[in-house]
């Protein structure tokens, strides 16, 4: 444990907790003897089943507290702070740091509405940010996303690359709050850490991502759609590289942006493959256009993240992808039935 980070016993605040990454960041900071207070509103941004297991599981482990609320309501966040404020000792802040990853996520649907994505990526980020501000709280790591990362921008992407010209409201939206986040470190001293990930995968992930929807529509012999002609590569990044990463931001930064991703760009129809090797069932292919606001490519430089954290990614991609093809087969009773639309 670095010597860097929260004392243990400190309480940390997690928003967007049942969410795929923070019910993982939840859990680790739990079993390494930290108290969790979770928010999340459990919204139906994606089918609520997976929110519900990953939720039940975190209700489970001792020290964790849960709140159904949404990050866009101020007045109830105020009360989460204020009622964790009553628990501490005299003069200490309510939270040893705030981890914001309850989001809207997306580039697809983000186009369909862009106002919800303000709502929750915006205004979500500001109220936590000035709450933080006003209960004397000194850590705020934001989870941000590589979709910042526009076509124009030179490869492997670093974290001082132009991101200017977002490509959908989803990326605008992070954008947006990359920037207040920056705001708050300049006029109020809070120590900010932004963390860029790049495609994250791994068990129980998201089913709006591609990962997931092809282990499903493999194993239940649904035709596989592939917007575009499956040459994309992504970045794909392994869940349990991405938790490290982001408990390792907790320590005392100033204000950083840093990279977290695999380092290893994947083509999709090389993933596509892999998987039906490790399920043994072969893929019924439809392709469909590209959506304008997806990206060609991603891949991360992560050498910012080696210097500043000592974080290396270290699942390499057949292995985490054998791991989330195992939690589908063990789950499958009710994995199957997942929305995935």
């Amino acid at each position: 444990m670095s010597e860097n980070l929260p004392q243990q016993g400190s309480t940390i605040l997690v928003t967007g907790c049942a969410g795929f990454i923070a019910a993982r960041v939840s859990e680790l900071l739990l079993e390494q003897g930290y108290c969790v207070v979770g928010v999340d509103n459990l919204n139906d941004a994606y089918d609520v089943h997976l929110k519900e297991y990953r939720l039940k599981q975190l209700q489970a482990l001792p020290g964790f507290s849960f709140y159904r609320i949404d990050i866009s309501d101020r007045q109830s966040l105020h009360l989460v702070f204020a009622t964790a404020k009553e628990t501490t000792s005299q003069g200490k802040p309510p939270f040893a740091a705030v981890i914001n990853l309850a989001a809207r996520a997306g580039v697809r649907q983000s186009v369909a509405n862009p106002w919800v994505y303000v709502e929750t990526n915006v205004t979500g980020t500001l109220n936590l940010l000035e709450l933080c501000r006003e209960f004397g709280v000194q850590k705020f790591i934001l989870a941000s996303t590589s979709s910042l990362y526009g076509k124009e921008n030179p490869m492997p992407y670093r974290e001082d690359a132009d991101t200017n010209r977002p490509l959908s409201p989803y990326a605008a939206s992070k954008k947006a709050a990359e920037a207040l986040c920056y705001t708050y470190h300049y006029l109020y001293g809070l120590d900010v850490t932004v963390l860029r990930y790049f495609t994250v995968y791994g068990p129980a992930g998201r089913p709006d991502m591609s990962l997931f929807r092809f282990i499903q529509w493999i194993s239940e012999g649904k035709p596989l759609i592939i917007y575009g002609d499956g040459q994309q590569s992504r970045d794909f990044t392994y869940v349990d590289d991405i938790v490290r990463g982001t408990i390792a931001a907790l320590k005392p930064l100033g204000y950083e942006i840093i990279n977290l991703g695999s380092d290893r760009p994947i083509v999709l129809m090389d993933a596509l493959k892999l998987i039906e090797k490790l399920t043994g069932q072969k893929a019924r292919l439809e392709f469909k256009p590209r959506h304008p606001a997806d990206v060609p490519a991603t891949w991360a430089d992560v050498t910012k993240a080696r210097r500043l954290l000592g974080w290396e990614p270290q699942t390499p991609f057949e292995e985490g992808l054998e791991k989330t093809c195992r939690w589908y087969q063990e789950n499958r009773d009710w994995a199957k039935e997942v929305k995935v639309d």
